[in-house]
């Protein structure tokens, strides 16, 4: 047997027994590997088209932007191949609160693949007007709908979950009340928006998709973190999305699709246009202003031990740390969540504390990571946990700096985020640990860089 082909056998084989259960990103990008060893010579849009057509994902929306797919390949591929790739493109959501058609990215994102393929999709074909309704609008309009049917019941949008596993995802539950417009959803829509808009402008004839998936979805940070890293990949997301969209006409589509629902009546059509309108300022708040947080249960948390107090927001103060142990700046999701269990673990096994004791803790990753939160007080700066969110950098920053780019998240977006979000007061001041107790925190060179940030005060009340 030929070599090339006894190797390409070999990765069919390997596929279907090691990644037809598991839902992450390098499954999928596994599974499109071997579909195009074994369809050489096809292009990035063929394979796209053809992905689709082997889930039998088509709707008269898609048709309307990308026609249908009577000139869509029927790709050769294993059943078992097949048959995950329908599993995974296809988005539902179980009474029982389970989201398939989710996967868990090496960011610690969650994307729906289907927003994402269409939206790529429609940038290879060059039909851009078909980004928006395809990849955002569409999803956001049906839920905020959904909502006004069904308002006890569900929430706008933006519904987070949780894995049964990290290490090997293969459930992926909601952790809230459902959304027809799920986080994993607009996460996929915004990834779709992002290399749609990429592939349009730009000479991408030549890659295959598994190569654009792996270099967007793959990419682990060095030592310098983000700061480092290519400009086109998952860890930055909210950037490139808010250099590229605009907001003013993703609204005016979201208007435009409300008008053609002539089957509500005026209180209804009231309460639709309230919901879009506070829902839409929302969205922008969420997924442009805020950073990206990963919420306890995403990183795999204990639970609190006993019952949390809760603030009186907004709060006065924000408090600056750093983890000092661990020392290592955690650059990817895997070890930054690993960091996070690990001194949630600590805190309360050997510190005897209810829970983690910072309200925010900051990857090099790119990620902020929930702690005890937006509303429990925490164990961060002994007299003020009441009065003052704690944030901590994970590392040693005695003689070092974080990341520009994990300061800039902290420095910028957190702060930007709290004071919108009615969390923290439009005038907090904010301070180094060591100005509330004796210690060397936040270690002294990042004590001194703090000093040179908005509203940073000298003297602690």
């Amino acid at each position: 047997m030929d070599w090339h082909l006894h190797l390409l056998l070999s990765l069919l084989v390997v596929f279907a027994v090691e990644a037809t259960t598991t839902k992450h990103m390098k499954d999928f990008i596994r599974a499109v590997e071997s579909i195009e060893a074994v369809n050489p010579g096809l292009q990035m849009l063929d394979v796209v088209k053809g992905l689709r057509k082997a889930a039998g994902f088509e709707t008269e929306l898609i048709k309307r932007y990308l026609g249908d797919l009577s000139d869509a390949h029927d790709l050769v591929a294993e059943s078992s191949v097949t048959s995950y790739v329908s599993k995974v493109i296809n988005h539902s959501l179980s009474e029982s609160g389970k989201e398939k058609g989710v996967v868990l990215t090496l960011d610690g994102s969650n994307v729906a693949l289907a927003p994402m393929l269409l939206g790529l999709e429609a940038g290879l074909q060059s039909t851009v007007q078909g980004l928006y309704p395809l990849t955002l609008t569409h999803n956001l309009v049906a839920s905020f709908i959904h909502h006004v049917h069904n308002e006890q019941t569900t929430v706008p949008f933006g519904t987070k979950g949780f894995w049964d596993s990290i290490s090997s995802p293969k459930v992926y539950t909601l952790s809230d009340l459902p959304s027809l417009a799920t986080d994993a959803l607009i996460i996929g829509g915004i990834d779709g928006f992002i290399l749609g808009s990429e592939v349009s402008t730009s000479n991408h004839c030549e890659r295959s998709l598994s190569d654009l998936l792996k270099s967007y979805y793959s990419h682990q940070p060095d030592a310098a973190g983000l700061d480092a890293s290519p400009r086109l990949i998952s860890q930055k997301r909210r950037m490139n999305f808010k250099k590229i969209v605009s907001f003013s006409l993703l609204k005016s589509q979201m208007v435009q699709a409300l008008t053609v629902r002539r089957n509500l009546n005026e209180s209804e059509r009231k309460r639709l246009d309230d919901v879009m309108n506070e829902g839409f300022d929302l969205f922008v708040h969420v997924y442009a202003v805020c950073p990206n947080i990963i919420t306890r249960s995403q990183w795999g948390a204990a639970a609190f031990i006993g019952s949390p107090s809760y603030l009186s927001l907004p709060v006065p103060y924000l408090f600056i740390h750093h983890t000092y142990q661990p020392s290592k700046p955690c650059t990817t999701f895997d070890q930054c969540a690993s960091d996070m269990r690990s001194m949630q673990h600590y805190h309360q096994q050997t510190n005897g504390w209810s829970d983690i004791g910072y309200s925010f803790v900051a990857g090099s990753d790119g990620n902020l990571y929930e702690g005890r939160g937006w509303n429990w007080v925490g164990a961060h700066t002994y007299g003020y946990n009441s009065k003052g969110y704690g944030v901590s950098f994970i590392g040693d920053y005695t003689s070092t700096l974080p990341i520009k780019s994990v300061m800039d998240m902290v420095r910028y977006d957190f702060t930007s985020c709290a004071v919108n979000g009615g969390r923290l007061s439009s005038s907090y001041s904010l301070y180094g640990h060591r100005q509330a107790t004796s210690t060397d925190c936040p270690g002294n060179s990042f004590y001194l860089e703090i000093q040179t940030w908005e509203r940073y005060q000298s003297y602690l009340p």
